[in-house]
């Protein structure tokens, strides 16, 4: 009942909005001086179809992602902002806090969050979900294969002059125990079984052109290099190691992680209508028993590698894009590499506001197993406000 309340009013919220002019990002419903109000939200459809070689073939359409939100400010350099998902609902999980954070704006050298905000690693996973030339991330953004989600604690964004950005963060997150993937969660939507720990990242990105945008695809506009580095660390503070039992794992699909350590250096490049993306991923981690062997662990540790190169070129100039992607995963417990490689185009109606995308991607040694291949095929509408 609370839940459909909550449904309800903030739907009926957004349908005030609807006659108020839009501006580049969400919708101010109210500004008197330095006092504002924002609301806006993007919404998913997809139809998703999976066909593997070795298992029948299934296919759903859902709502990947509905997520509102309002932003505001009472005083000056000062801001708050709430976003919810209700997409993608699991169990009873019907609601995900996204973004949740305050953020002070009066430092000429920094801005300052304080909340629920994303980790300040892997340029993939910092560029929205709603500006991917891909339907889904590849490997090198992808929260369950070793980047950090959202976490809950103090983040900083900066630049220093027109060429250079940086950001750190030092939050509390948490980890999936899951033994067949390395999975961030924010603490904010935990399950009771989820690894709690503190998080320690920090990026930079030299832009030799000028600053880019973490956003993908071409749309006519200068020509663009970016170059960044970043690394974190996760700690487990101990505190919710349920599947360990004296030192050893109790449960052979479970593995209560202790510690992982992530590199990334990734590039891009806008130019002419080519949008490029390339990203390496060096993730070091191990579990609280060390003799663990299971998913991705061999003997209590492994080193996952991923890495992803994505492209697209503007056939019908800020309209019609072609794309197309090859990534790659290895762990130590792998039989061989997990590779994929993608196809699509994507129809731009009002660039990324509004759009159509179709991607077909093929998986060959899915988790590293030799020959376990499969098919998707992805389709998915969205509108952005």
């Amino acid at each position: 009942m609370r839940m459909n309340a909550v449904r309800q009013g903030i739907l009926s919220v957004l349908g005030v909005c609807i006659a108020i002019p839009a501006h580049a990002a969400g919708i101010t419903v109210y500004k008197d001086g330095e006092k504002y109000v924002k609301m806006g939200g993007r919404i998913q459809v997809q139809y998703h179809n999976e066909d593997p070689d070795n298992g029948d073939e299934t296919d759903e359409l859902f709502l990947r992602r509905f997520r509102p939100y309002i932003e505001g400010s009472l005083h000056k350099d000062w801001k708050g902002k709430f976003q919810f998902d209700f997409g993608k609902a699991d169990d009873d999980n019907e609601v995900a806090v996204k973004d949740a954070y305050m953020e002070y704006k009066g430092f000429e050298f920094a801005k300052v969050l304080v909340g629920n905000v994303k980790t300040s690693f892997s340029r993939e996973f910092l560029t929205s979900s709603k500006k991917q030339q891909l339907v889904e991330r590849s490997f090198v953004g992808d929260h369950n294969y070793g980047t950090p989600d959202r976490s809950l604690g103090l983040h900083l964004k900066g630049s220093a002059g027109d060429k250079v950005t940086w950001g750190a963060t030092l939050a509390q997150a948490d980890i999936d125990p899951d033994a067949s993937k390395l999975d961030f969660d924010t603490p904010v939507n935990k399950n009771d079984d989820f690894n709690e720990g503190w998080v320690y990242a920090a990026r930079a990105d030299f832009h030799p052109l000028g600053v880019m945008k973490m956003s993908q695809g071409d749309f006519g506009e200068e020509t663009r290099v970016s170059i960044g580095v970043a690394a974190y660390r996760w700690s487990n503070d101990d505190d919710n190691n349920t599947y360990t039992v004296d030192g050893v794992s109790a449960n052979p699909d479970k593995a209560d992680v202790d510690e992982a350590t992530g590199f990334e250096v990734s590039g891009a490049l806008r130019m002419a209508g080519f949008s490029v993306d390339a990203q390496y991923n060096m993730i070091s981690t191990d579990t609280v028993d060390g003799n663990f062997t299971g998913g991705i662990f061999e003997n209590g540790s492994t080193d996952l590698d991923n890495w992803a190169v994505e492209g697209g070129y503007m056939v019908m100039p800020s309209t019609l894009e072609l794309v197309a992607s090859y990534q790659s995963q290895d762990a130590d417990n792998y039989g061989t590499e997990w590779t994929r490689t993608s196809f699509g185009a994507n129809w731009f109606i009002h660039k990324h506001d509004i759009k159509l995308q179709a991607t077909y991607r093929k998986n060959k040694d899915k988790d590293g197993v030799k020959g376990d291949d499969e098919d998707e095929m992805f389709v998915q509408a969205q509108y952005v406000f």
